[in-house]
């Protein structure tokens, strides 16, 4: 459970429609500019450097840029992680805990910022990554060092993010698959606000 968590932190900070020979970055910049809002279905893989089994999750998302986004993981454990664009509410039902924290400047160098943040280029080194399974790459360093992870890459087709690869520092690799993406839908306000269940324990901010 708190590989999960730690993993909705990490991501805690999307875009389509060019030809099919588009590279990495410039399928990039086009999503960015043409998508305000997203969302889809996603698989989870976190494999430690330790060797041991490989931590499999899946679930739902939404995002609408900037910085709002809904991570809600179905399977095998629920938690939810949700972003106003202000605020980040990370909620165990298990547990019936909720962690609140300021999104703050840390949002701009996270891994979700290059999905619903913006002014990439003040955040982030992007480089061209080299083509394969279909996809082409976009790699990506974050500039701070205060940021949750060390490099990752984006893999598009079709200008939609397919799959995103997130390494940290501690060797740790967490690897997401996107499906059922949807371009710009209409999404209420109400999901990415958060009100905590009754007795529910919160902490933070």
């Amino acid at each position: 459970m708190k590989v999960f968590r730690s993993v909705l932190l990490a991501l805690c900070g999307y875009g389509f429609l060019t030809p099919v020979q588009a590279t990495g970055l410039d399928q990039l910049k086009n999503f960015l500019e043409t998508n305000r809002s997203a969302r889809g279905v996603f698989a989870q893989t976190v494999i430690a450097k330790s060797g041991r089994k490989p931590q499999q999750s899946a679930g739902i998302f939404a995002l609408q840029r900037p910085g709002k986004f809904r991570w809600s993981y179905e399977k095998p454990y629920k938690q939810l992680l949700v972003s106003d664009g202000n605020k980040l509410w990370s909620y165990d039902p298990e547990l019936n805990q909720v962690a609140v924290k300021k999104l703050g400047s840390a949002f701009g160098a996270s891994p979700a910022a290059l999905l619903a943040g913006q002014d990439l280029d003040k955040h982030f080194e992007l480089k061209e990554g080299i083509a394969a399974d279909g996809l082409e790459f976009v790699e990506a360093r974050p500039k701070g060092g205060d940021a949750s992870f060390e490099r990752m890459k984006i893999g598009f087709a079709a200008n939609r993010p397919m799959s995103m690869e997130i390494h940290d520092s501690f060797g740790q690799v967490t690897v997401l698959r996107f499906t059922q993406f949807e371009a710009n839908p209409v999404l209420g306000a109400g999901l990415f606000r958060f009100v905590a269940p009754a007795g529910a324990d919160v902490v933070g901010d």
